[in-house]
């Protein structure tokens, strides 16, 4: 059997990692795999890139214009919002045409528009679709939030500023319903959360829908010697690390702010933290928070290099996750396969993740209070090794590479 799979990016966000780290999953449990992507980093012989044309870059421009004009001539969430409208035909590629199985992840920003969609579904190749957000069944939207309009039709979107009974949601989702009432497609969602969703979805109702995580190399990602690690990171021996990783580490829906307030709690009901525990920071912008918090902070930029992720892991005493949306976050898993314990709000795929009180602990949402005192409780109760040893187990027992890959060849089919 031969399965393309389908991400805008080989490296660059958490579905081209988890579509990656899925190639090799598959091409390591019997399945003759290979990735088509817009934008190539690495050399790997099994990925390959679109045709080189100034096209591409033309065709992600107009897009973005496309739909500043369509909305206002403004920015607001330019980045935010996909219309589906501008892409490229792959069904004449050489790697298309080999494949018997065509899995898609996430193909926006001007990889695939829904015209090109329509075009593989016309090819009559099974086609699975790994939604690692909410687009593929709202209206232009990844994250509806609390808005419900995906399940009435969209319109009058509340992202748009030009918004209307027939807007630009509206109209993004009747096309999709056009596209998706033609032909057969297999949706899969990376957590219980995000499946739960898309099977009240009316644009998936009649499809299939299942549900399956990410994998995770349990072999690479996996316990080591945290003095060594903090050592090579230049972090303290002597402190309890609070972990917090994002692309973007001030991002307001990673929950920063929260963490900043939860560790303002910490300190003042426990003034002894400030000589025992510490905070490292992993993002963009990280250096910006240097000296924003109650503790001492230890800001680091974004990191791509899987080594040196892997001793910012190990170093950790917790990993913080006050995520406000989130669908598997590959970050919780690789934090766990190394054994490290997780405490987050209990958001999106995160409760599926985290067992509560076994290998991390769960705080209601946006409560600053509760997650002060779920973090206190995991470095001061006297559990950390135990919860550590359980977040190993419940990472390899539940995102092993065969364990996914033999899911997907059930998806995939004879």
């Amino acid at each position: 059997m031969r399965v393309l799979l389908v991400n805008t990016s080989e490296r660059v966000g958490g579905a081209a990692i988890a579509a990656s780290r899925l190639l090799r999953a598959l091409n390591r449990n019997g399945v003759e795999a290979t990735m088509l992507v817009r934008d190539k980093q690495t050399d790997n012989p099994r990925v390959c890139a679109l045709p080189e044309s100034p096209m591409l870059k033309a065709k992600f421009v107009a897009e973005r214009a496309d739909i500043f004009v369509r909305n206002g001539l403004t920015k607001q969430n330019l980045f935010n919002i996909d219309t589906g409208r501008f892409g490229t035909d792959i069904t004449r590629l050489p790697e298309f045409q080999r494949a018997d199985v065509i899995h898609l992840h996430w193909v926006n920003q001007a990889m695939l528009s829904l015209q090109g969609l329509e075009r593989i579904l016309r090819t009559g190749k099974r086609v699975v679709w790994t939604m690692h957000d909410m687009w593929p069944f709202t209206g232009v939207c990844h994250h509806a939030e609390e808005c419900r309009g995906w399940t009435t039709g969209c319109g009058n979107c509340p992202l748009l500023n030009r918004k209307g009974a027939h807007d630009m949601s509206w109209q993004t989702f009747k096309k999709k319903a056009e596209v998706y009432g033609r032909h057969a497609l297999t949706f899969v969602g990376c957590s219980n959360w995000l499946t739960d969703l898309a099977r009240q979805a009316p644009l998936l109702k009649g499809q299939r829908v299942e549900s399956i995580p990410n994998p995770i190399d349990s072999a690479m990602f996996c316990p080591g010697d945290k003095r060594e690690a903090r050592q090579r990171l230049g972090l303290p021996q002597d402190r309890l690390l609070m972990l917090f990783v994002a692309y973007k580490a001030t991002n307001p829906k990673k929950g920063i702010d929260y963490l900043r307030d939860a560790v303002g709690r910490m300190v003042a009901a426990d003034a002894a933290l400030r000589d025992k525990a510490g905070v490292v920071v992993v993002g963009r912008e990280a250096e910006t928070l240097r000296d924003t918090f109650d503790l001492p902070l230890y800001p680091t930029e974004y990191v791509s290099d899987t080594a040196t992720m892997l001793d910012f892991y190990r170093a950790a005493d917790v990993l913080v996750m006050p995520t406000l949306m989130d669908n598997l976050p590959n970050t919780i898993v690789e934090a766990m396969a190394c054994g490290v314990p997780v405490v987050g709000f209990n958001v999106g795929g995160l409760p599926q993740m985290i067992d509560h009180g076994e290998n991390g602990w769960l705080a209601p949402e946006k409560d600053s209070e509760a997650l002060a005192e779920r973090l206190h409780a995991t470095l001061t109760d006297g559990r950390l090794p135990q919860m550590g040893e359980a977040a190993r187990h419940k990472a390899v027992k539940s995102y092993s590479e065969q364990a996914v890959a033999e899911r997907f060849m059930q998806i995939y089919g004879p």
